[in-house]
């Protein structure tokens, strides 16, 4: 018996002394006591053992731990407790208290495991950037992309507890839109009017934020008449925020002039527009008996100036002592009408009557351009002449034979300034007839405006005229 005990004692004192200990002093007890206990296969309990359990160890933690027999200091005694925490930034998992049994184990097991908050959300239109990740006491910070400004906190923290500090931030555009309105410009009303139709490039905006802006347009549009004067272009853009930009430009529209005109002496002028503006054109007119010299019209030019010289009205010079009809004719062309009397002599009754209603109507036939022509008589007592002014035989044979003017009875025959027979009558006829029928035929509005403003320079004819 005695050598089996050591062999249990040299197998003892292999895995430890104090275990060796522990049977030296049981087997100092009674051998009678231990022969009857031989069957018992419980341990023996020995609260002196300072490693009855296996040492403790907590990566990343602390282990405080309170002996049965006293003291606060580490041990591994049977019965001892111990409480379990973890460093800042690892969470236990298992029991936070364990106790040395008599199984030489520990009640339970625990570790520490490092903490993590959950993985932050993309923010729209930004970014953010972590310290140490999603670690515990790791801190990310948010920035916003170029114009957008962040709206709450700027950052978040990672807390303790696994969750993050505050809430989170949003990326909001607070910059407004650029705009670039076209430049301002200078127009010249086109010739002959008082507009001058404008175009331009659309105005270029851009954002920061947004690639769809609404540009609106304050003003007249593109590509219409513009007056003279100054107009004031607007535009205004906004992003889908609602911010806003706005830009201006100026349209100048100037309606260059040429100096008054000064109507010719014995004449008047009849200009295209009322204010001698760039590209409008005046004529020169001449009032009855006067023919024009010089230029017909002249046109206002971009310098301001008129082009060519001024003309002039002169006394209307006829040559009587022409050889054709066509010769005399050709001088009133374009200048005046023509009224052709012819009578069988100078005492032909209905001669005498018109003779007399001619000579009251003399200045409305001039205010008319109206030169009168007699052809009196037959054979070689026959005469013709203009006023005091006798024409050839020749010419007057000339006009016969044209306008097929009998000798035998009174006539009288109406030409227009181009040598048009316009009207033959072969009775006598009264002024207000006549000028009726030359002012309805044979003058345009602006003479006929002309002849209304000059009417009372002539005394009212007779009654019975």
């Amino acid at each position: 018996m005695i050598t089996v005990i050591i062999m249990k004692k040299k197998k003892i004192l292999s895995f430890s002394v104090s275990v060796f200990f522990v049977f030296f002093i049981t087997g100092a007890a009674s051998t009678s006591d231990y022969a009857d206990n031989t069957e018992d296969s419980s341990p023996q309990l020995d609260y002196n053992d300072p490693q009855w359990c296996h040492s403790l160890g907590l990566t990343n933690g602390e282990v405080t731990c309170r002996s049965p027999r006293g003291g606060g200091v580490y041990s591994s005694h049977l019965g001892t407790r111990c409480e379990m925490s973890c460093d800042r930034g690892y969470r236990l998992i298992g029991r936070s208290s364990i106790q040395c049994l008599s199984t030489r184990r520990w009640s339970a097991t625990a570790f520490c495991r490092k903490m993590r908050c959950r993985v932050l959300p993309l923010i729209h239109h930004g970014r953010y950037a972590c310290t140490h990740g999603f670690e515990v006491d790791s801190r990310c910070d948010f920035t916003c992309n170029s114009g957008y400004r962040i709206e709450s906190e700027h950052s978040r923290t990672c807390q303790r507890g696994g969750s993050w500090s505050g809430v989170q931030p949003e990326c909001v555009d607070t910059e407004p839109p650029k705009i670039k309105c076209p430049p301002s410009r200078l127009k010249v009303a086109e010739p002959g009017k008082l507009t001058v139709r404008v175009s331009w490039d659309p105005p270029v905006a851009t954002d920061t934020a947004d690639k769809f802006l609404q540009v609106i347009l304050v003003g007249q549009e593109p590509d219409t008449e513009f007056s003279e004067g100054v107009t004031v272009i607007r535009y205004k853009v906004y992003d889908q925020a609602r911010n806003r930009a706005a830009c201006k430009f100026l349209i100048r529209v100037e309606v260059r002039t040429c100096p008054p005109l000064a109507p010719p002496l014995h004449g008047y002028l009849t200009c295209s527009s009322d204010r001698n503006i760039y590209g409008s054109s005046c004529d020169y007119k001449c009032d009855g008996g006067y023919e024009l010299m010089g230029v017909s019209s002249r046109v206002c030019q971009f310098s301001r100036n008129w082009e060519g010289d001024p003309a002039q009205c002169v006394s209307m010079k006829i040559k009587y002592d022409v050889k054709t009809a066509s010769a005399l004719l050709d001088q009133f062309y374009g200048k005046r009408n023509l009224l052709i009397l012819s009578a069988p002599n100078i005492t032909d009754a209905d001669y005498q009557l018109q003779n007399i209603m001619i000579q009251k109507a003399d200045c409305g036939l001039d205010l008319r351009h109206v030169t009168l022509i007699e052809l009196l008589g037959s054979g070689e007592q026959e005469i013709g002449r203009i006023k005091e002014s006798h024409l050839s035989s020749e010419v007057i044979e000339g006009l016969r034979q044209v306008f097929r003017i009998s000798r035998t009875y009174f006539s009288m025959l109406l030409l227009d300034n181009r040598g048009v027979d316009r009207e033959r009558f072969i009775t006598p006829l009264a002024s207000d007839q006549l000028f009726s029928y030359i002012d309805s035929f044979l003058l345009d509005e602006e003479e006929r405006e002309r002849l209304e403003l000059h009417k009372d320079f002539c005394d009212e004819p007779d009654e019975y005229l």
